[in-house]
Formats: C-alpha cells, sequence, structure tokens
C-alpha cells in the first residue's frame, strides 16, 4: 500500500445489476493508494453485483443517493453492467450528483456501460471518450468522440471498454485522483 490518494475520498455509484469486477478493481485500486473508497446506491441495505450475466455477491451499500454529495468527494467512479446504468440514469437525484462533479471540476471515470451516466449527464460535449462498443452511437448523438482504445483520458474524464482494460483504467483513474481538480473539465449543462 502507498499513500498516492492518502485520504481522498472516492465515491462509487453503483445499483442492482453492476459488473462486479468493475466495482472491485477499482475498489482495491483506490483502497491500496490510501484512498476511502464509498458506495453510494439508490437504496439502503445491499445491493447485488453480477459476472457478465450470473449473479455474483451483494454489496454493503455506505450512503444513499438522498444524502451523497459530490462536494464531499474528490472524485467519481462509474462501474458499468449493462442493468446497473440503466437503472441509474433515470433517477434525476443520480444524474445531479455525475453532473456536479464535472460543475466542481473534479475527476470521473467510467468503465464500460457506465458511460451511459455521462451521456444522460449531458456532460460528452467535445470530449473524447471509450466505452463498451455499442454505445458509440449514444456517445456521438451526446456530442463526444468514441474511439476503440484501452483507456482515454480526456481532462480527468478517465474511460474504457471492458473489464480486460482494468490495469490500465486503475492506473490512470489513480493517477487522475492524485491531480486532484482540473479547471478545464467542466459541464455544459446547467
Amino acid at each position: 500500500m502507498t499513500d498516492k490518494i492518502k485520504g481522498k475520498k472516492v465515491a462509487f455509484l453503483v445499483t442492482d445489476g453492476f459488473e462486479q469486477v468493475e466495482l472491485t478493481q477499482p475498489w482495491e485500486a483506490v483502497k491500496s493508494e490510501g484512498g476511502i473508497p464509498t458506495l453510494v446506491s439508490l437504496k439502503e441495505g445491499q445491493i447485488q453485483g453480477f459476472k457478465h450475466f450470473e449473479k455474483g455477491d451483494k454489496f454493503d451499500v455506505d450512503m444513499t443517493i438522498e444524502s451523497a454529495d459530490a462536494k464531499d468527494f474528490h472524485a467519481l467512479m462509474l462501474p458499468g453492467g449493462v442493468h446497473n446504468p440503466d437503472t441509474l440514469r433515470t433517477n434525476e437525484k443520480a444524474v445531479n450528483f455525475v453532473r456536479d462533479f464535472f460543475k466542481q471540476h473534479k475527476p470521473v471515470n467510467a468503465i464500460c456501460h457506465g458511460i451511459w451516466m455521462l451521456v444522460e449527464a449531458d456532460v460528452l460535449e467535445n470530449r473524447k471518450v471509450t466505452s463498451w462498443p455499442s454505445l458509440q452511437t449514444d456517445v456521438r448523438n451526446a456530442g463526444g468522440t468514441w474511439v476503440d482504445e484501452e483507456c482515454v483520458c480526456d481532462e480527468a474524464l478517465v474511460t474504457s471498454r471492458k473489464p480486460d482494460d482494468l490495469e490500465a483504467f486503475c492506473s490512470k483513474m489513480i493517477e487522475e485522483i492524485c491531480e486532484g481538480k482540473h479547471e478545464d473539465q467542466v459541464a455544459d449543462a446547467a
């Protein structure tokens, strides 16, 4: 363990149906560098992870979106899985929570289908990102530029395509959390 991001709080916004490894590997990366991961969800109790189509483990929620505020965190992490972001993006408070990280110029990290939250938050205008390939039309329709690369960083916005990219993704995520706020990272949405 090192202290690269000692004491920095990272919100992991997830709900039932997330791709488990896209939560657990970044979570461990944050912890191993001295950061404080916090699981934020739509409900109290536990949420269900998935290993692709099979049920995985259940995880304890640290706080609900009702009590979460972006100002209390240094960075945001958005795991994928199809059901997880598809549910989250229908919750106005969750969408505003994501948008607030951009307004506050804080690092945001999204992997696979997690980028759907960025589409919904309307923060991809003129941004270069990657995701699961089936989302490239959504990204383009939201004003972003989609590329097929392992890991993309655009002004503290770190994105990756799939679980196979997690090593590069986690490394870049930690680097951006170390750097902190990026004044060029803004949301076009009000």
